[in-house]
């Protein structure tokens, strides 16, 4: 019964019938029953949510990731609109900050009022449509979490791919937000990750493999898909003192509960 809450099918190479069809069987031989694929752009998004629609084990969340938030126009925004009232999108995202970017690549990255600016815009939309609000993150801890705090309430707030201090990982769960954790929190070095997805609440909680990337010990290194989660699963139920079917029951309640897939 295991999830993930967040993957990348077309930059899997999943980008047809069949493609999608061939990564998720994968998946589902590994005990993968259910998926969650994401858009960072609006051509990814649509790709998404054609995913969702081939395939019943899959279901999309849709945004233009906050690196590309120059490319939040009126026509991207009239479509994310109508791509949020679609019942297989369940999420607004990955949308958030990225200053990481801003300072590497500078020339075609978004500055960060203008990611403030479309992050705020994807949270009205995810308020408006009761989907989840999924969240990008990349070293701007404290940028995020003053932006999220006044932005309006959401039904759920998907911190994904947490990797932030073990401080901002206690501020998120006391706000109740959802911490997912991807194949990082298997490296060795991640110690303080670990203990953030022990101290993070059961019903709160989510793995992904944001695939193609984060690929967990002990294929790091190679390319990533959602076929591999069972291993962050395991990392996770091990520093938590849980057995994996446990903690694969209480992920796919979670999945369901989070993405509003319960009525």
């Amino acid at each position: 019964m295991l999830i993930d809450a967040h993957t990348h099918l077309a930059s899997c190479g999943a980008r047809d019938a069949a493609g999608i069809r061939e990564i998720v069987d994968r998946a589902q031989d590994a005990g993968v029953e259910l998926i969650c694929t994401v858009g960072d752009g609006l051509e990814e998004a649509e790709l998404a949510l054609a995913a969702a629609h081939e395939d019943e084990r899959v279901f999309a969340a849709c945004a233009i990731h906050p690196t590309r938030a120059r490319e939040l126009d009126a026509a991207a925004r009239a479509r994310l609109v109508d791509m949020a009232a679609d019942p297989r999108c369940v999420a607004i995202g990955e949308t958030g900050l990225d200053t990481y970017w801003i300072r590497h690549e500078p020339e075609t990255t978004a500055d960060l009022d203008t990611q403030i600016e479309a992050l705020e815009w994807h949270a009205d939309l995810a308020a408006s449509s009761g989907k989840a609000l999924m969240i990008h993150n990349r070293e701007a801890d404290a940028e995020l979490m003053e932006v999220l705090a006044r932005v309006p309430a959401q039904r759920e707030t998907i911190l994904h791919c947490f990797s932030s201090p073990l401080p901002v990982a206690k501020e998120a769960i006391e706000r109740g937000y959802v911490l997912s954790f991807a194949g990082n929190v298997t490296f060795k070095r991640n110690e303080e990750l670990r203990e953030a997805a022990r101290l993070t609440p059961l019903d709160a909680l989510f793995i992904e493999t944001d695939a193609p990337y984060m690929t967990p010990e002990p294929f790091r290194g190679a390319r990533n898909e959602p076929s591999l989660i069972g291993h962050t699963a395991r990392c996770i139920a091990e520093v938590r003192g849980m057995a994996v079917e446990e903690l694969a029951e209480a992920l796919h309640r979670n999945f369901r509960r989070i993405y509003g897939l319960n009525a």
